[in-house]
């Protein structure tokens, strides 16, 4: 199944897999005010849709994304300061929402990923880029910051290195990308499609309910070792073991057979 909403076109396949593309290619899918709301309400309703098992995030044209859309941010420099505030929190709720999505997320990245496209990219679980992509968090050459991209893109590459490309806002190759953290997997252009699809069919041998709670595992251990934390990982463990979905799991392990999510 398939839709369309706004510059953004959605299409759920017989496995299950949402591929999201943003449809913007004469402004390199540059996003604006109405792009980011769609965004949410989509990264929102595929997180709830039991069918869906994959999130996979691409572009089309000549780049992934070259970030907020300049007209936009023209038109916002005139408004107040209460409205651009309550403006930014919509694109740090669509982060947030795709950061806190329940199921896996897949960044498939080509061309150019600039700006607040790195914001996507580092809020994504998985991130695969050609090797000729070109990366850049240019905000502060036009007198801004990459404020709400912040929390993702320092957690995905670093202090140290947004100390460097957050203040000279200079361009970094795929293989610097690779290096930092922000991306997982840089392959030939040729090679990408390839390269998504083995992450895909990865992530769909898991069980969909392990695989949203361990992706909320991560973030419940990022602190102090201690007697709480050891309790909570206990009782997340012992759910997974005594739930269906985890019997199924042992079960087909030792009768030799695939488990009842695997197609």
């Amino acid at each position: 199944m398939g839709d369309k909403m706004s510059d953004i076109i959605t299409n759920i396949d017989l496995r299950g897999v949402a591929t999201v593309t943003l449809n913007r290619p004469e402004v390199h899918n540059a996003f604006n005010d109405t792009v980011i709301a769609d965004l949410t309400d989509i990264f929102r309703r595929l997180g709830n849709d039991p069918a869906v098992r994959v999130i996979v995030l691409r572009g089309v044209g000549k780049s992934f994304s070259a970030g907020g859309d300049l007209n936009w941010m023209r038109r916002m420099a005139g408004y107040s300061r209460e409205e651009n505030v309550a403006d930014a929190m919509g694109l740090a709720t669509m982060l947030r929402t795709l950061n806190e999505c329940p199921k896996p997320t897949l960044a498939v990245i080509h061309g150019h990923c600039f700006a607040g496209a790195v914001g996507l990219v580092a809020a994504c679980d998985i991130a695969i880029a050609a090797d000729a992509v070109q990366f850049a968090l240019t905000e502060v050459r036009l007198g801004l910051i990459p404020a709400t991209i912040g929390p993702y893109v320092v957690a995905a590459m670093g202090a140290r290195a947004c100390r460097r490309y957050f203040l000279t806002a200079e361009r970094f190759d795929a293989a610097t990308a690779l290096r930092l953290g922000l991306v997982h997997e840089v392959v030939t252009a040729d090679a990408l499609n390839a390269a998504a699809e083995a992450a895909i069919a990865n992530l769909l041998l898991g069980g969909p309910r392990a695989l949203a709670a361990a992706k909320a595992l991560i973030p419940a251990v990022d602190g102090p070792l201690d007697d709480a934390m050891l309790a909570d990982t206990a009782a997340r463990i012992a759910e997974a073991r005594a739930g269906d979905e985890g019997r199924e799991g042992l079960a087909s392990f030792f009768d030799k057979r695939k488990p009842g999510w695997v197609k």
